[in-house]
């Protein structure tokens, strides 16, 4: 799922965007396979979880200092919205066998990534 222990993270957050979204597709596919609860939290942590990297890569293509921060802005919320999913899967005991630990570490870390984006980019002067 999540990173292996020893493999170095990308700094480029569109790719690490990407691999994450990889991740959430793989674990909401296990939680897919679960009836009742389990799949429909799935589809709310697919939603939020894969938005992280479209928002990335749309603000990667953005069309002015604003429209950029705007989409990593975005991202934040979404992996924050993420964060929350995948604690009440965690919580309520629906998790694949393998847990999300390593998904809402990932998680969080993205937050603080691109929380430290939209602050730097929204204080420095073009």
């Amino acid at each position: 799922m999540a990173q292996p222990e020893g493999e170095a993270k990308p700094w480029d957050t569109g790719e690490r965007t990407f691999r994450f979204a990889l991740d959430i597709v793989r674990f909401c596919h296990a939680l897919d396979a679960r009836p009742g609860v389990a799949r429909a939290l799935g589809r709310q942590l697919l939603r939020a979880g894969t938005s992280i990297g479209a928002n990335v890569e749309e603000a990667h293509a953005g069309q002015s200092r604003a429209d950029f921060v705007s989409k990593q802005a975005i991202a934040l919320k979404e992996a924050r919205e993420t964060v929350y999913w995948l604690r009440l899967v965690a919580a309520a005991g629906l998790a694949p066998d393998d847990g999300c630990g390593g998904l809402i570490r990932e998680a969080r870390e993205l937050a603080n990534i691109l929380g430290a984006i939209v602050v730097k980019t929204k204080s420095s002067r073009a």
